[in-house]
């Protein structure tokens, strides 16, 4: 999902999580071969190798926190400091791309800016067979004026030393840390859970029980986001804590 209705310092969303049951956040400072396996005791940090075996995972992606059933469709506005609005659609297709032999679920999302697309973005994800939702990479392309501007940010488990991360552990207990994607000096995100009590109002609903999480990058070591998942829905909201005021929200979602 892309990096969500009102602009709010960053001091405020920390108050606003922390009082409705999740926890603010603090500023915190992968070749493959290695001897763990995708299990939930067990889940990848930065480089480190994590041995992957593809007979254990599948496209059928049926995450309580975020289910990709092909046809399923969410849409979120994002607001960034400025004020200025997005419009993301984020679409489960019916395709799938092999990647280090594991066959994963290609979802599609587009970026729009009234009315002009802004990123253009595949992503690609695999679930385990102990429930964990796996990212395996993206082909991103950024758009100003209509004409492409870059491709920076794309990479692809296998290729180039890159290495695949987890979105969501199957059995998510606060405290448990991970990362997202590893690909050096490009992407390199890592996850926190912080609670699975947390609260959202978001445009879509109002949610209690919300798995929240704390989103860092060592290549942005000042910027730290928060994201808020509903179970049988997804991600409802995003926001940034540290290094910025962007928001992103779920406006509206069709299953598949």
């Amino acid at each position: 999902m892309r990096h969500a209705t009102f602009l709010i310092s960053a001091a405020l969303l920390v108050g606003i999580a922390t009082a409705c049951g999740g926890k603010s956040s603090q500023s915190t400072t992968q070749t493959t071969g290695g001897t763990a396996t995708a299990a939930a005791t067990s889940l990848p940090e930065g480089s480190k190798p994590f041995k992957m075996n593809p007979a254990d995972f599948t496209t059928e992606i049926d995450h309580p926190y975020w289910p990709m059933k092909p046809g399923s469709r969410w849409i979120f506005r994002e607001t960034d400091a400025e004020g200025a609005k997005r419009k993301v659609v984020v679409t489960v297709t019916n395709d799938t791309k092999t990647i280090i032999g594991i066959e994963a679920r290609v979802v599609h999302d587009m970026v729009t800016e009234n009315g002009q697309v802004t990123e253009d973005t595949y992503d690609w994800y695999a679930q385990d067979s102990e429930g964990s939702l796996w990212y395996m990479g993206e082909d991103t392309k950024e758009y100003e004026n209509g004409k492409l501007k870059t491709t920076e940010g794309s990479w692809e488990a296998g290729v180039d030393g890159a290495l695949p991360g987890i979105i969501l552990p199957a059995h998510p207990e606060p405290g448990m840390t991970y990362r997202e994607e590893y690909y050096a000096g490009q992407a390199e995100d890592g996850a926190e859970i912080l609670s699975l009590n947390a609260h959202a109002k978001v445009p879509y609903g109002t949610f209690d029980h919300v798995l929240q999480t704390r989103n860092f990058t060592p290549l942005e070591p000042n910027l730290v986001e928060e994201k808020f998942y509903v179970q049988r829905v997804g991600p409802v909201l995003e926001i940034t804590v540290t290094g910025g005021s962007d928001r992103t929200e779920l406006l509206s979602i069709k299953q598949g």
